[in-house]
């Protein structure tokens, strides 16, 4: 808004009616040069989760990549292909093996968006590929102990599901409880298939000798998933066998 100097309609000057007391106790509130002062507490790119190992531990969680993905083998990184990774512009992620050809990658949830982990992250954090597994781990453990489950069931058919939405869904096959959960919650006599068509998605169902239908039928399911994600990870079917994944066969 401008002032009119010629109507004299101008706020007062803040003119000062006394000296400042130079012994009197700084305001801590007080804007200095337009500016506050900025929060308590560790800020700055040193204490962001990329390069601060504390800081990283606590959103850092195992994600699966679809086959074929490009990477890093994390059981290849000894100390001097860690250093020489880390030097590259444009790190790759590092990887290790997954279920049924698939690969687990690791991330740092940062607000909404994901980090990918490279070796230039280990570098800076100063851990080891162990201390990195065995941390993402627990991490989804303790999310998946809550995260609940979708039932849908259509006569003796039925679906059983995860999908919060969090990004860790798929992600719940890597955990033997999970998959042990699976596998008792359907009867004893089925064969239990399972897929991961996307990041957000995990989805079982049973197959029994009497509804042979319903692997074609789970099958189109899962590739319809597939085809329509924002986050794509594998259209094919899998199975539960003594508790570890397999490629189903038909």
């Amino acid at each position: 808004m401008a002032w009119d100097h010629d109507l004299g309609d101008e706020p007062a000057p803040a003119w000062r009616d006394a000296a400042p007391d130079p012994l009197a106790p700084i305001d801590p509130d007080a804007p200095v040069s337009g500016h506050r002062r900025p929060p308590e507490g560790p800020a700055g790119p040193s204490h962001a989760p990329e390069q601060d190992w504390d800081a990283a531990r606590v959103v850092l969680v195992p994600v699966l990549r679809p086959v074929g993905t490009l990477g890093t083998r994390l059981d290849t990184l000894d100390a001097e292909r860690l250093a020489s990774e880390g030097m590259k512009t444009h790190a790759s992620p590092i990887l290790d093996p997954g279920p049924c050809d698939l690969l687990i990658g690791y991330a740092l949830r940062v607000g909404s968006y994901d980090v990918h982990v490279n070796a230039d992250h280990l570098l800076a954090w100063g851990t080891t590929p162990e201390e990195l597994r065995s941390v993402a781990t627990a991490n989804l453990t303790q999310w998946s102990v809550s995260a609940p489950w979708t039932e849908e069931a259509s006569g003796h058919r039925r679906l059983l599901s995860s999908a919060t939405g969090d990004g860790d869904d798929a992600a719940r096959l890597l955990l033997p409880a999970v998959r042990a959960y699976l596998t008792r919650v359907f009867p004893s006599h089925a064969r239990i298939l399972v897929a991961v068509p996307e990041r957000d998605l995990l989805v079982a169902g049973a197959l029994s000798d009497d509804d042979p239908e319903f692997a074609a039928l789970f099958a189109d399911f899962v590739r319809e998933q597939a085809n329509g994600a924002d986050h794509p990870l594998d259209d094919r079917v899998l199975e539960l066998v003594a508790g570890e994944c397999r490629v189903f066969e038909w």
